[in-house]
């Protein structure tokens, strides 16, 4: 699918709204892997701009900490994991403390049940180690 100028825009803008909220660069996760299809570029590119340029800077109702942590909420309770690690960094990157992440734990654990909840959380506190070694001097703060 050829792209055009404006969709390179759409999709540069998005890349830079996910690099601040995530504190490094998308690109890293969206390189073409062996045997992928040509058309995977444009899935990861429309789902990006979808994702990132239309959800996430909408923050006249929702600010970028809450719907951080709706996102985590989400991606717990649908078990994506790896995505759920992304969701966490953005929203410690974002105004959410690791006590408002175990909080909204709690509330996973109550309405979509406990063991969904604990592996979800396992996912957290490694997140929570590595925002922590990332503070200690040193560290590589940002990643």
């Amino acid at each position: 699918m050829a792209t055009t100028t404006h969709e390179e825009g759409h999709y540069a803008e998005a890349l830079g709204h996910a690099q601040r909220l995530l504190g490094v660069p998308l690109e890293q996760f969206l390189e073409p892997t062996a045997g992928e299809p040509a058309n995977g570029a444009d899935f990861k590119r429309l789902a990006t701009v979808q994702t990132f340029g239309a959800a996430w800077p909408r923050s006249e109702v929702l600010d970028t900490r809450t719907r951080a942590l709706v996102s985590v909420t989400i991606a717990a309770v649908l078990g994506t994991l790896e995505p759920l690690r992304g969701q966490l960094r953005i929203a410690l990157n974002n105004g959410a403390t690791p006590e408002d992440i175990a909080e909204v734990f709690i509330q996973i654990a109550a309405y979509a049940g406990a063991a969904r909840a604990f592996e979800g959380y396992r996912i957290a506190s490694q997140v929570f180690a590595e925002a922590a070694r990332d503070q200690e001097p040193g560290g590589t703060t940002g990643t």
